[in-house]
C-alpha cells in the first residue's frame, strides 16, 4: 500500500479506519506486480488499483466486508476461478490479494506511510498467511543509525542503532520480527517488494514486504547526442539521471533538459566520489579510450547493477585490450555490456537510446531481451533478487 501513500496519509489524518487490498503474489501473466494496492474508506471512496480493472469489483466488496468487521485474508484470483473470470481476469495468470482493515492509530502502517509519502526509504512487513492470531500484524522498518533498543509497549518497539535502523510495530513473534528485519533490509537494498517466509512459534508464516526505495541512478558519461536521447528515456523508466563529461562547452543543463543533474568533471573521479549501489546503471557513451579505460576500470570493480560502453567492434576490442593491461580479470570484464544495447539495427540517437534502455531493463529484470513471439515464458515475471 506504500505506492498510494500520498492519498492514504490524507485518510490517516481523518482518523477513520479504511480497508486496503494489496497484491501479495503474482503467478504467470498478470497486469500488476506485488505491492499494487487499492484502498476503500468508510464512505466507499476508492484509491488505487490491484489489477488495472480486471478484479476491482470483487476486491471492492472484500474491502467493504473487512470494514464491516470481517477478518483479514488472502484471496486468489485466476483465469480458472469463476469470480475472477466473471470480473474479467483473462490474462491467464493469477494474483493473490491480501485484504485487511487499517486503523490509522496503528503504529507500523502509519509510520511506513509517513516515510513513503515523504519519499524516504522504508519497508512495511505484514503477515498475509500463517497462524490466525498473526494475520495482518505489521512491522515497519526505516534504514539508518541510532543508539539503543527501546520497548515502548508490548506491541510497539523501536530498534535504534542496529544495522536495520528504526523498527516500529511487531509481528507478534520475536523470531518473526528478527527474520523480517533481515529480509526487509535485503529487499530495501534491492529496491524490491516481495513475499518472504518467516518462522514463528506457531509455525511458518508468509509475509509481504513492501518497499519504498529511492529511485535508482542512471549515470551517463559522455555529452553526446546519444546521451541527449537516453537521459529523458531513463527518467521515464524511473531512474534519477546524471550526465557527466569533462568538457564544459558540451555539458550544460540546457543541452540535457531530460537529466536530473548535469556535472562537469572527469568521469572516473566523479564515479569514485558519487553515491552508487547495486541498482545503479552506468552507460559510457564517449567511445574515447582516454575517458573509457579509467572509468571502466573502476566501474567494473564496483557492485553496480549495469555497466555498458558504446563503440564499434574495433573500439570494443581495443578497449578490452587496454582494460586487460590495467589488470582487470576475465570475470570483471565479463560484466561489461559492450557494444552497448540490444540489436535493433539502430540508426539514430533515439533508436540507439531505445536499444540501450531495453538492455538495461532486460538485465535488471533478468529477462532475455528476445522476441516474445514463440516464447513459452510468462509475460509478467517477478525479477530475480541478487
Amino acid at each position: 500500500m506504500l505506492e498510494i501513500a500520498d492519498g492514504l496519509r490524507a485518510w490517516c489524518e481523518r482518523g477513520e479506519p479504511f480497508a486496503v487490498a494489496t497484491v501479495a503474489a503474482v503467478h504467470g501473466s498478470a497486469p500488476r506486480r506485488p505491492g499494487a494496492a487499492m484502498a476503500v474508506d468508510a464512505e466507499g471512496a476508492v484509491l488505487g488499483s490491484v489489477s488495472g480493472g480486471c478484479v476491482e469489483s470483487e476486491v471492492y466488496e472484500l474491502c467493504r466486508e473487512v470494514l464491516d468487521g470481517g477478518r483479514p485474508g488472502l484471496h486468489r484470483f485466476g483465469y480458472d476461478d469463476d469470480s475472477a473470470l466473471g470480473a474479467g481476469l483473462t490474462c491467464g495468470g493469477s494474483v493473490e490479494v491480501f485484504v485487511q482493515r487499517i486503523d490509522p492509530a496503528g503504529p507500523a502502517a502509519g509510520f511506513a506511510l509517513a516515510q513513503a509519502a515523504a519519499r524516504r526509504p522504508a519497508a512495511l512487513v505484514r503477515i498475509v498467511s500463517g497462524p490466525d492470531r498473526l494475520l495482518g500484524r505489521a512491522l515497519a522498518l526505516r534504514p539508518g543509525q541510532a543508539t539503543a533498543t527501546v520497548t515502548v509497549t508490548a506491541d510497539i518497539r523501536t530498534a535504534v542503532g542496529t544495522p536495520g535502523g528504526t523498527a516500529v510495530g511487531t509481528l507478534g513473534d520475536r523470531g518473526a520480527d528478527l527474520a523480517a528485519e533481515q529480509q526487509a533490509r535485503r529487499l530495501l537494498r534491492a529496491g524490491r517488494t516481495a513475499t518472504v517466509r518467516l518462522p514463528t512459534a506457531d509455525g511458518p508464516a508468509t509475509a509481504l514486504v513492501e518497499v519504498c526505495a529511492p529511485a535508482p541512478r542512471l549515470l551517463i558519461f559522455g555529452s553526446t547526442d546519444f546521451a541527449v536521447a537516453l537521459a529523458p528515456l531513463g527518467a521515464h523508466l524511473g531512474y534519477r539521471v546524471t550526465v557527466c563529461d569533462a568538457r564544459p562547452v558540451f555539458t550544460t543543463a540546457d543541452r540535457f533538459p531530460g537529466a536530473h543533474e548535469v556535472v562537469v568533471g572527469w568521469p572516473d573521479r566523479y564515479l569514485r566520489d558519487t553515491a552508487t549501489d547495486a541498482r545503479t546503471a552506468v552507460c559510457v557513451l564517449t567511445h574515447d579510450l582516454r575517458f573509457d579505460v579509467p572509468l571502466l576500470r573502476d566501474a567494473l570493480r564496483m557492485p553496480l547493477g549495469y555497466v555498458g560502453a558504446m563503440g564499434s567492434w574495433r573500439t570494443h576490442h581495443e578497449r578490452m585490450a587496454a582494460l586487460r593491461a590495467e589488470g582487470l580479470t576475465e570475470e570483471e570484464l565479463g560484466r561489461l555490456r559492450s557494444p552497448i544495447g540490444l540489436d535493433l539495427n539502430a540508426c539514430s540517437p533515439e533508436e540507439t537510446a531505445l536499444s540501450i534502455a531495453a538492455e538495461i531493463v532486460a538485465h535488471r529484470n533478468g529477462a532475455t531481451g528476445a522476441p516474445l513471439r514463440g516464447s513459452a515464458l510468462a509475460l509478467h515475471r517477478a525479477p530475480a533478487l541478487s
